[in-house]
Parts: C-alpha cells; sequence; structure tokens
C-alpha cells in the first residue's frame, strides 16, 4: 500500500478536496494539543537544563540548551505524538468504517481506486500538517522557555536571545523539519493500512484504532533515531 500511495500521490487526477477537507480537520483537531502539550515540555526542559548552568555558572546558555531541545527533538516529536493520536486514528476509524460497511468495495466495483481516493489525500494531509504544526511548535516553545527562564529564573533577555544560535543553525531546523515530515507520513501510512485492511466488524474498528496508536508510536522513536543519527552525521 505504501508504495501505491506514493505512485499514485503525483498522478492525476488528485482527489484535491478530499485533501483540504482532511488537511483542515487534522490541523483542527491537533493545534490546541500541540501547543498546549509543548508549552510544558519545553518549560520543564528549561528549568531542569538551568538548574544544572547555574551549578555551573553558565546560566547566560540557557537560551542554548532550549533552541537545541527545542528545534531538534522536542518540536518534532510532540507534534507526531498529537497527530497520530488525534488525526491518525479519526483517519483509521473513518477508512475502518468505510470497510465494513463495503464501500471500498463499491468504489472498486465503480472503477474509482480507493487508495488514489481516499488513502493518498489522508497521507498527504498527515504529511503536511506535521510539517507545519512543528514549526509553530519550535515558535511557541521558544518564546515559552524565553519568559520562563527570563520571569522564573531571572536569566537576562539578551544572553537568553544570543545564546539561540550557538549551536543550532539552519541545518538543525532542515533536519527537524524532515524529521516531522517523516513522522507525519508514517503516522498517514499506518492509519490508512489499518482503516483498510480491517476485518472483524465494528470490534475490528477498535482494535485497529488501538494498534494505529501503537504501531505509530513505535514507528515514531525508530524513525527518531535513524534521522537523528543521520542528521548528527551530516552536519558534522
Amino acid at each position: 500500500m505504501t508504495l501505491d500511495v506514493l505512485v499514485l500521490m503525483p498522478r492525476r487526477p488528485f482527489a484535491w478536496r478530499e485533501f483540504l477537507l482532511q488537511a483542515w480537520f487534522v490541523a483542527r483537531v491537533s493545534m490546541l494539543p500541540t501547543l498546549m502539550l509543548a508549552i510544558p515540555f519545553t518549560v520543564l526542559m528549561v528549568f531542569t537544563f538551568n538548574i544544572l548552568l547555574v551549578e555551573f555558572g553558565a546560566a547566560d546558555f540557557s537560551g542554548t540548551g532550549a533552541a537545541y531541545g527545542t528545534v531538534t527533538q522536542i518540536g518534532p516529536v510532540v507534534t507526531v505524538l498529537v497527530v497520530s493520536g488525534a488525526g491518525a486514528t479519526a483517519m483509521c476509524a473513518d477508512l475502518g468504517a468505510r470497510t465494513i460497511r463495503e464501500e471500498l468495495d463499491a468504489l472498486r466495483v465503480m472503477g474509482i481506486n480507493p487508495v488514489q481516493s481516499l488513502v493518498a489525500p489522508r497521507v498527504l494531509a498527515a504529511t503536511v500538517v506535521a510539517t507545519l504544526l512543528s514549526s509553530v511548535v519550535i515558535l511557541v516553545g521558544l518564546v515559552g522557555s524565553f519568559a520562563f527562564a527570563v520571569f522564573v529564573q531571572h536569566v537576562t533577555p539578551g544572553s537568553f536571545v544570543a545564546g539561540l544560535t550557538v549551536i543550532t543553525g539552519a541545518d538543525d531546523v532542515v533536519i527537524s523539519l524532515i524529521k516531522s515530515t517523516l513522522f507525519g507520513l508514517a503516522a498517514g501510512l499506518i492509519a490508512c493500512y489499518k482503516g483498510i485492511s480491517v476485518g472483524g466488524g465494528p470490534a475490528g474498528v477498535g482494535n485497529a484504532v488501538n494498534e494505529t496508536v501503537v504501531f505509530t508510536f513505535i514507528a515514531l522513536f525508530a524513525i527518531n533515531i535513524i534521522a537523528t543519527a543521520v542528521g548528527v552525521e551530516a552536519t558534522l
């Protein structure tokens, strides 16, 4: 199915209406939970990191750790956790319900490829939204880190801002966006595959949704390890 999706995605006619509807749905259900999860993650990281820096007398480098942690890990990981937990499960449930109602078989009888008309737009929507949300999470995480470090832990604002680009550059941002894209692609593929291959009636749909969350999280950590290792080697 993955090969079919990648082959059919650039082929015309593309279901733009389905893509826009799914992208808006995933963004709508993921935006607020993503931001609410990103803020405490970044604040906790900055709080813990600043305690160590204060012990070393290097509190001026607070922004360095905040930028590196937010850009390389928190941004992509938090995004896909919410996208897979909210958007991907909804995709799986929708396709699973269509499958047990034999709607996909009806489309095949009418000569319509369900992978091209239903699966490809959903996978592309999850990929695009995950990439865009990652950018928002990074921005919100840096703003939250700045506010907490400056107003709560009394770090100098100028030193915090100056430390943002000490070890974090454009290549780290690009690698972070690539990771987010891969995470979104994996979440969309897993959700759609579990949805169109569901069996066992309504109970099977519930099991498929649960399996989507578990498999997506496993794929997340596997992709994160590989992408991080490749990114570190590429930037050396």
